[in-house]
């Protein structure tokens, strides 16, 4: 691929999937449900890949157009991130009328009214669907599994709330050098992704330097020295 017009997700994976295919890449963790899910470079790749043929063919999503993100950190919203830039599209993580496609957590469909296309994550371990949902809104569970785990990338554009590839590439190495990751790392952080900066400066950071992340939702304090051990924890991203 061009490099020029290579997606977000081909710059950060393609170097992860070339030297540690098989290894914990996202851990996720939620301290007041005691969930704990583990998801290799290969796995992220594959549900990466069904969003993207999700977005593409479901909702007839050209590259270039803009999706709305609102989803809490967790091991899903990265599949959610990967699989939009992959598919060419400009993620924003606030609600814009100007989005053709959101994905959302349920306590968030007030916030994206005005979009054509919504699909909605439980974020149920085990992939349950969300009830009564409303006509015309799509569960992401139901409707994702079914699309193929391979995908062929296409052009990038702007990849985070205006910023190019390169840019938020550059930035994300500059946290990740600023906060002193590297390759060997397994990072611990409880930081949201809320933001352009929040998402760049954790996942992203992560990724670019192509460390593997623990990802901890409504983290128990007490837990936390008992999974530095556990994980081998060697770093805590800075907020």
């Amino acid at each position: 691929m061009n490099h020029a017009s290579r997606t977000l997700t081909d710059a950060l994976l393609d170097p992860i999937l070339a030297s540690d295919p098989a290894g914990p890449r996202v851990t996720f963790y939620d301290d007041a449900t005691g969930e704990r899910v583990e998801l290799s470079a290969l796995t992220l790749t594959n549900w990466a890949a069904k969003t993207a043929n999700l977005l593409r063919d479901e909702f007839a999503l050209e590259p270039g157009a803009r999706v709305c993100v609102l989803l809490p950190a967790h091991w899903q919203t990265a599949a959610v991130l990967l699989g939009a830039w992959w598919a060419g599209a400009e993620v924003v993580l606030e609600p814009d009328e100007r989005a053709e496609v959101a994905l959302v957590a349920v306590d968030r469909l007030d916030d994206v009214d005005d979009v054509p296309e919504v699909a909605v994550l439980s974020l149920d371990a085990f992939g349950r669907p969300v009830p009564d949902l409303p006509v015309g809104i799509t569960d992401y569970a139901t409707s994702v599994r079914v699309h193929g785990d391979q995908f062929r990338p296409t052009v990038a554009g702007p990849a985070l709330a205006g910023a190019g590839v390169d840019d938020v590439l550059e930035a994300a190495r500059a946290s990740a050098d600023a906060q002193g990751i590297t390759s060997t790392d397994r990072v611990s952080s409880d930081a949201d992704w809320d933001s352009p900066d929040a998402l760049i400066g954790g996942l992203i950071a992560v990724f670019a330097a192509g460390a593997s992340l623990v990802q901890v939702a409504n983290a128990d304090p007490s837990a936390h020295a008992r999974r530095i051990d556990t994980e081998k924890i060697t770093r805590q991203l800075t907020r």
